[in-house]
């Protein structure tokens, strides 16, 4: 039980952090879509996108070995500076690198929002980097107050350049690049990480084990790159910058769940580090899947439900298309918090090239459906190659992860699973308001249900705290 309540005690920290941050992000959705056309909108998901590639590629993936060495190092002075030195020592390499080929690409291409961009990247790849410190040294709480930050300074920057100065997508970018500013500034102050520095202890054996780690993570961050987000340039080039905005829209709803799995994930990857050779620990990590199952699966099917009646208040009428697309990704995403949980499970084990290579099967089948199937289905063969893959990739992680831990399903989950979602996509697609508010009360008692017993416990743990 002290394992689970840490694990509670950490995603809820976390959770206050970062829901913050990304509700923000959600809420935005009406003055983004009133004030940016859809190609505008498409332009600013597609540059995002590929700052999302550049990232692990720039750092090698260092930032998620900090973590993992940070984690068993917490107890010595001597070997947290060490680890802060020499992941400093390859900021400062692969940043002035990065630098020199971007300045020498920019003489060849023209690159829109060019010195922007650079900003964005420099500033994304610290706030990245100083985050997992963070977590490493068990600062929940400091990286949920910089997640804070994050999400105010976004808003903040947003209103003030999209609707005062009419910036555009422009003025989007930059609020980006200034809230990951503020974001890794705050860190930087707050975890004294510049006293950390001591670049004389740079220690090149160290450096080779830690990339041991991180480098088979490098295919497995690009391939998520390509699973994830290739759709938006495969539709950028294929159907055009407008369609791109329309199906990014589609992908802010699934982007919730998304954005909790990430919060719970945080946390999660410390309980798995810290208890994967536990005795109990097939025991804990099965216990841990089915109530994340039940939970998401739950969340996932309620925003289908609920989608009728939400769409219409947050997304102005140019984007209505994107409604369509919003029940596969939504399904997709729920695949993909199984996908995550096991991930981390890997990871804990520190079996990063499993990782990279189931993720590498996801990417192919991804790819190869959208080249088949776009110019017939349009963004409908984006967002069905999106579930199709993620479904592919969970299946395999299950079955090839019992090589190493026996993970158990409760009986009978997975079909419950499949017919809610089945029965709400149907109705979905009728676009009719009386099925519609019957999907949501069966969604609704079936999610009650389903977690009954999670619920219970968890108010009662509630009220005992609040008698206290």
């Amino acid at each position: 039980m002290n394992k689970k309540k840490q694990l509670v005690k950490n995603t809820i920290i976390i959770f206050f952090g970062r829901v913050c941050t990304q509700l923000i992000s959600f809420f935005l959705l009406p003055l983004y879509t009133s004030y940016l056309n859809t190609s505008e909108y498409g332009i600013v998901d597609l540059i995002q996108t590929y700052v999302t590639l550049f990232v692990p590629i720039i750092t090698l993936e260092l930032e998620m070995s900090i973590f993992r060495y940070l984690v068993d190092a917490r107890s010595s002075k001597k070997e947290t500076n060490k680890l802060i030195s020499n992941n400093f020592f390859v900021l400062f390499v692969s940043l002035f690198i990065f630098t020199c080929l971007y300045l020498i690409i920019n003489c060849f291409i023209n690159i829109p929002f060019r010195w922007i961009i650079l900003i964005d990247v420099f500033v994304c790849v610290l706030s990245g980097n100083f985050l997992q410190i963070a977590r490493g040294f068990g600062k929940t709480l400091d990286f949920s107050i910089s997640c804070i930050l994050t999400g105010l300074t976004t808003v903040i920057s947003n209103i003030i350049l999209i609707i005062f100065f009419h910036m555009g997508a422009e003025g989007m970018i930059i609020s980006m690049a200034l809230a990951n500013g503020v974001c890794s500034l705050y860190l930087f102050i707050r975890l004294k990480l510049y006293s950390k520095i001591k670049l004389q202890k740079v220690d090149f054996k160290l450096l080779k084990e830690m990339y041991k780690y991180s480098l088979p993570l490098i295919p497995n961050g690009i391939s998520w790159w390509i699973v994830n987000v290739s759709d938006r340039s495969i539709i950028s080039w294929i159907l055009g910058a407008g369609a791109n905005g329309l199906y990014a829209i589609s992908n802010k709803f699934p982007t919730i769940i998304s954005s909790l799995t990430g919060i719970f994930n945080l946390s999660w990857a410390e309980s798995a580090a810290l208890h994967i050779n536990s005795k109990d620990r097939d025991e804990f990590f099965s216990d841990i899947t089915n109530t994340v199952i039940k939970l998401f699966s739950a969340l996932g099917v309620g925003m289908i439900a609920c989608m009728p009646f939400v769409f219409p208040i947050l997304i102005d009428q140019k984007y209505l298309e994107a409604y369509n697309y919003i029940p596969f990704l939504i399904l997709g995403t729920v695949f993909n918090v199984v996908i995550c949980l096991y991930s981390q499970v890997y990871l804990a084990k520190k079996l990063s090239k499993q990782v990279a290579t189931t993720a590498i099967i996801g990417a192919i089948i991804n790819v190869i459906i959208n080249f088949l199937l776009i110019r017939k289905l349009g963004l409908y063969a984006a967002s069905l190659s999106t579930a199709i893959s993620y479904f592919v990739m969970m299946l395999y992680r299950h079955f090839d992860l019992k090589k190493y831990i026996n993970i158990k399903i409760e009986k009978g989950l997975a079909i419950k699973t499949v017919i809610i979602f089945t029965f709400s996509i149907i109705l979905f697609f009728q676009k009719n308001i009386y099925l519609d508010i019957i999907n949501l009360l069966v969604v609704c008692i079936y999610a009650f249900i389903l977690n009954k017993s999670f619920l219970t416990v968890s108010i009662k743990t509630i009220i005992k705290k609040l008698k206290k």
